[in-house]
């Protein structure tokens, strides 16, 4: 999965790209296909924006579904955390759907 990281108005911590990378690789193990994530990092300018001043948002293009999660927070790590709880939620209900929950007993099997 590739992961490409756009920012608007913003100045990113510096260990804000291993975390993101480390926990949208974590991802992987849905087995959902996804071929590249945008994180986009926005920085709100209007001061009365205070407790939401900072918004990420997720995007997942390829091959496999088109999942987007957004949350706006005091920071950009607090807001990205949010995000890709949103995100994970909808990785694992596709996950979900392609699980074969056909439950054959033995003792249906004999019959």
């Amino acid at each position: 999965m590739k992961i490409h990281i756009h920012t608007r108005n913003a100045d990113l911590a510096e260990d804000f790209k291993a975390i993101v990378e480390e926990k949208l690789n974590s991802m992987e193990r849905f087995s959902v296909v996804i071929d590249r994530v945008e994180v986009e990092v926005l920085h709100e300018a209007n001061p009365q924006q205070g407790k939401r001043k900072h918004r990420v948002v997720l995007t997942s293009h390829g091959s496999g579904p088109l999942l987007r999660a957004e949350a706006a927070e005091f920071n950009d790590l607090a807001a990205f955390d949010t995000a890709i709880k949103i995100f994970s939620v909808q990785i694992r209900k596709r996950h979900e759907r392609t699980k074969d929950y056909d439950r054959r007993t033995v003792r249906k099997m004999k019959q």
